[in-house]
C-alpha cells in the first residue's frame, strides 16, 4: 500500500440520511457519518468545504450566508464533549437576535461582524472568531424565529447593550423594545440590572428615557381602558391630602364618590428599589385604612388583559355602597 497516495474526497455535497442536502456539519457529525478527520481536511481545499469555526464546516464553496453564520454559531456552541447543559443549550442573543426580532434599530445580519450566542454558565466554551459566547446563570426560554432559537427581547437587549458604547444606539434599542410592544420597561431594566450595566452613565440615561416612555404608554392604555369599557370618568393624576393634614400621595385615577383609586406600577428594579417598594406599600396601606380602595395595575396587565383589569375596577366601584364611608380627603391636581 502506498501511504503517500492522497485521499480522494467523496462526492459533494454531503446528503443527510433523509436525503436533504446539508450546508453545515460539525466535526462530530461528520465523524458519526464515518468521515475521518483526514478526509475532512482533504475536502477543505480551495473551491470545496470551508472551516468556518473550530469544528464547524460549510459543506460548499463560496462565502457563507447570514443563515449559514447563525447556524454555524449554534453548531459551535453545541459541540459534544462539553458539560451537559441545564435547560436550553444555546440560542442567538444580542444584536443578531434583535435583528431576527425585526428591530428596525438593529443592523442587518450581513452588517454584523459578531454573533452572540447565549449558553448555560456551566459550558466550557470560549469565544472565537466572529462568535462571542455569553453565559447565563439561568437560560431563558428561547423563541424560535426562522427556525433559529433566539433569546427573548429583554435578554437580547441587555446582551446587545453590554457591547455598545454609543448612547444614541442604546437609547434607540431600549425605546424600540417598549414602543414596539416587544416587552415592558421593567423586564428590560431587570436584565440590564442582572448584567450589571446600570453603572454605565449612557445606559442609565437611556433607562430614564425608557421609563418615561413606558409610563406614557401605560397612561394611554389606562385612558383607553376607561373609554373602551365605559367606566365612569375619574379625576386623572391627582394628589390626595387630609384636610389641613399631611400629603397622602399621588394616584393615577381617582373616583371620589366611590373612594376608589388606581395606581400604575411602573417601577423598575434599581438599587434603591426596596426603599421605593416599602414607600409604595406604606402609602397603599395608609389609603386603605382611610377607607380608600386602591387598585394596583401593572403595564403588562393593561397590555395583555385590559378587559380583566376593567372588570376589577368596575367591581371596586360597584362595591363602594357596601363599604364603610371613607375619610374625606382633599383632591388636588398633580
Amino acid at each position: 500500500m502506498n501511504h503517500n497516495t492522497p485521499i480522494t474526497p467523496r462526492p459533494l455535497p454531503l446528503a443527510s440520511p433523509t436525503g436533504v442536502t446539508e450546508r453545515l456539519a460539525s466535526a462530530d457529525q461528520l465523524r458519526a457519518r464515518g468521515i475521518p478527520a483526514g478526509e475532512v481536511a482533504a475536502h477543505c481545499r480551495p473551491g470545496a468545504w470551508q472551516q468556518l469555526l473550530p469544528g464547524v464546516f460549510l459543506l460548499r464553496p463560496g462565502p457563507p450566508t447570514s443563515e449559514d453564520r447563525l447556524h454555524a454559531a449554534l453548531l459551535y456552541a453545541r459541540r459534544t464533549g462539553a458539560v451537559p447543559p441545564q435547560g436550553p443549550d444555546a440560542m442567538i442573543t444580542g444584536l443578531a437576535a434583535l435583528t431576527l426580532h425585526r428591530f428596525s434599530s438593529a443592523p442587518p445580519l450581513t452588517a454584523l461582524d459578531r454573533i452572540d450566542v447565549l449558553v448555560p454558565r456551566t459550558r466550557r466554551l470560549r469565544s472565537t472568531g466572529w462568535v462571542r459566547v455569553v453565559r447565563a446563570p439561568e437560560s431563558p426560554e428561547p423563541v424560535e424565529l426562522t427556525g433559529v432559537p433566539v433569546a427573548p427581547v429583554a435578554r437580547a437587549v441587555a446582551d446587545a447593550v453590554s457591547g455598545l458604547t454609543d448612547a444614541e444606539t442604546v437609547r434607540r434599542l431600549l425605546t424600540e423594545a417598549v414602543r414596539g410592544g416587544h416587552c415592558e420597561p421593567g423586564a428590560v431594566v431587570r436584565e440590564l440590572n442582572r448584567a450589571r450595566l446600570l453603572t454605565r452613565p449612557h445606559v442609565v440615561d437611556a433607562v430614564d428615557a425608557l421609563l418615561a416612555e413606558g409610563r406614557s404608554l401605560s397612561e394611554e392604555r389606562l385612558y383607553e381602558m376607561v373609554r373602551e369599557f365605559a367606566l365612569p370618568d375619574p379625576l386623572w393624576n391627582v394628589d390626595l391630602r387630609l384636610p389641613g393634614g399631611p400629603h397622602l400621595g399621588g394616584v393615577d385615577a381617582y373616583w371620589p364618590d366611590q373612594a376608589v383609586a388606581v395606581e400604575l406600577d411602573t417601577r423598575a428594579p434599581r438599587q434603591e428599589d426596596d426603599a421605593l417598594w416599602s414607600e409604595y406599600t406604606r402609602k397603599r396601606e395608609h389609603l386603605e385604612r382611610l377607607g380608600i380602595t386602591v387598585v394596583h395595575l401593572t403595564p403588562r396587565k393593561l397590555r395583555e388583559a385590559m378587559d380583566q383589569q376593567a372588570a376589577v375596577v368596575r367591581t371596586a366601584l360597584m362595591a363602594a355602597p357596601d363599604r364603610q364611608p371613607a375619610t374625606y380627603v382633599v383632591v388636588l391636581p398633580r
